[in-house]
């Protein structure tokens, strides 16, 4: 497809802010709100951007990358990450772990630990921790989804319901400049957010990269978590969130202060 001169331009905005809205882009170029729902429809139809309630997103480019290749991705700093939240974690303690590549190295960070429970819908870390007996798994029912082996829909969240735990690990998939918490599967959203609402303290786990991506749905705020360990926080209002909600920031790449 022939791109036109505003259909360019909404390109290069999408791709700089990673999302554009129908709503600000007719004010920008002066035309009616059904024109610019046209391009990005047209530009939607083409795979150029995603669509979203009101607007579109740049695709990322981690978007579509297999399970496999994403655990490869940051690598080290993950494992810092969930050495670092396993660090919080007491034996005898219940938690939940949901789906990511960041809570599983969590999960690997916690099988020295004695007398847990841990409730999880990814498949990846209940095969890793039961084989150890000092830590009970119990796996949600539902939909396994076949690309990551995370266990999706309202199945899992009613089974997620019946629990109230001391811990819960979470993994998103993007973070946004206002401290949104955003994900691409609203089905694991619905699991993250009950995941959320049914711990005593929410540990959210996240590599730098997640401040560069952008996705459409919303699980919530990074003022709803207790704890958010990452390994660099680039975002100045990100931090400035954490303050004022009193969410403790751990950096595994800065040194500790004693």
């Amino acid at each position: 497809m022939l791109l036109s001169a505003r259909q360019v331009e909404i390109m290069a905005l999408a791709k700089e802010q990673g999302r554009v809205m129908v709503e600000e882009l007719a004010v920008r170029f002066a035309v009616t709100p059904q024109t610019i729902r046209k391009d990005l429809n047209d530009l939607c139809d083409e795979r150029a951007l995603n669509r979203i309630h009101g607007g579109a997103v740049f695709p990322s480019g981690n978007e579509n990358v297999k399970y496999e290749a994403r655990r490869s991705m940051a690598a080290l700093e993950k494992q810092a990450i969930g050495r670092a939240a396993a660090a919080i974690i007491p034996d005898n303690s219940s938690l939940f772990i949901n789906i990511g590549t960041t809570t599983e190295a969590v999960g690997e960070a916690l099988i020295d630990h004695r007398e847990l429970m841990v409730i999880t819908n990814n498949i990846n870390v209940a095969n890793r921790l039961r084989i150890f007996p000092s830590i009970e798994v119990v796996i949600a029912g539902g939909v396994v989804r076949g690309s990551d082996g995370g266990i999706v829909g309202e199945a899992a969240v009613d089974f997620i319901r019946q629990f109230k735990v001391d811990f819960a690990v979470i993994g998103v998939s993007a973070i946004d400049e206002d401290g949104a918490l955003l994900d691409f599967d609203y089905r694991e959203v619905k699991v993250a957010q009950a995941i959320m609402a049914n711990a005593r303290h929410v540990i959210l786990v996240s590599d730098a990269s997640k401040f560069e991506r952008t996705a459409p749905v919303r699980i919530g705020h990074i003022s709803q978590v207790h704890t958010f360990i990452t390994d660099h926080c680039p975002s100045a209002s990100v931090r400035a969130v954490c303050i004022d909600g009193d969410v403790r920031l751990i950096e595994t790449s800065q040194p500790a202060i004693s």
